[in-house]
């Protein structure tokens, strides 16, 4: 009989909720892209955790909301599928959005708040599933609002469990981490214990450049890009050359990317290889170029290349 347990949870929530973050804050390191934009993660980046003797994968999803485009579409469709085969499932929700507190940045225009909870709510409900709720950025909500909400909220039947926490802070984060490895079914870990994600290194290197594209640029064309790896050489001395290209829909947001001089591409490049360097644990040359390419998002390789479905 094994002592170890290993399974699957998904962490599920509108966009901007904050999944990414908590994904880090449980992993310990840097799996996945978290800014103030919504919908920055475009596809399930499994985050590996170990706590006592259960090996917890952890899958964040892309944001849930109402797809338009096809890209929208893709990434809801991959963010259930990643729900449905997860043995625990965390419903991430911005406690402000059902108290009333704070004021929330002006990039969350495209979030309708607990609406988007609520429609997460009613799909829960029509495939049977049980999610633990986690009520998140309880540092910025008063705590009878918070008590008040998480009734609500728990009333409608949807969860087992309520657990309040901030990820940015870590307030609650062992507690949940807690819940979520005695859920787990036992059985051999699936992955070695000294590894905390098994998102291909080429996909998290242009993910941690376009996560410094969005925060630098989130006001000009927070969506309309994507960055790919081209190439990839590994230098004898260590070294790691890492060649991106940064592919968006206008002209007029290519040179927006490059800014006056080539200034402000040299700023996110400096930024994305400081990161890149500390990731890898080896030096970065990173060398990055601008590409219009007005129809990516039409691509049916770009789905495939990070596990999006393109016929939806």
């Amino acid at each position: 009989m094994t002592d170890t347990r290993a399974g699957f949870t998904a962490i599920i929530g509108a966009p901007n909720a904050g999944k990414s973050t908590l994904v880090n804050r449980l992993v310990g390191s840097k799996v996945s892209i978290g800014t103030h934009n919504v919908q920055t993660t475009r596809f399930p980046i499994r985050g590996v955790m170990m706590r006592n003797d259960s090996q917890i994968v952890l899958v964040d999803t892309p944001g849930i909301f109402a797809p338009k485009r096809r890209l929208d579409r893709a990434m809801v469709r991959s963010a259930w599928d990643g729900a449905g085969d997860a043995d625990a499932i965390v419903h991430l929700i911005d406690a402000r959005h059902w108290t009333g507190a704070g004021t929330l940045p002006e990039s969350l225009g495209e979030y309708e708040g607990p609406e988007e909870d609520e429609g997460i709510i009613a799909r829960l409900k029509e495939i049977g599933a049980k999610a633990i709720l986690a009520l998140n950025k309880i540092d910025l909500v008063e705590r009878s609002a918070l008590l008040a909400a998480a009734k609500t909220l728990f009333d409608t039947g949807v969860y087992s469990d309520v657990v309040m926490i901030s990820g940015l802070n870590g307030d609650g984060v062992d507690q949940l981490a807690d819940m979520l490895a005695s859920r787990m079914p036992e059985g051999p870990y699936l992955f070695p214990e000294d590894q905390s994600a098994d998102i291909p290194v080429r996909l998290l290197a242009a993910e941690v450049t376009r996560e410094k594209l969005m925060l630098r640029l989130h006001q000009e064309i927070p969506y309309q890009l994507t960055v790919e790896t081209e190439n990839w050489e590994k230098h004898g001395n260590g070294a790691v050359k890492i060649e991106q290209m940064i592919h968006v829909s206008r002209e007029g947001h290519r040179s927006i990317v490059l800014g006056k001089g080539g200034q402000t591409i040299k700023e996110i490049g400096m930024a994305s290889r400081k990161e890149l360097t500390e990731i890898l644990g080896r030096p970065v040359h990173l060398f990055l170029r601008v590409k219009v390419s007005e129809r990516w998002q039409d691509n049916r390789e770009r789905y495939s290349a990070i596990g999006l479905e393109f016929d939806v």
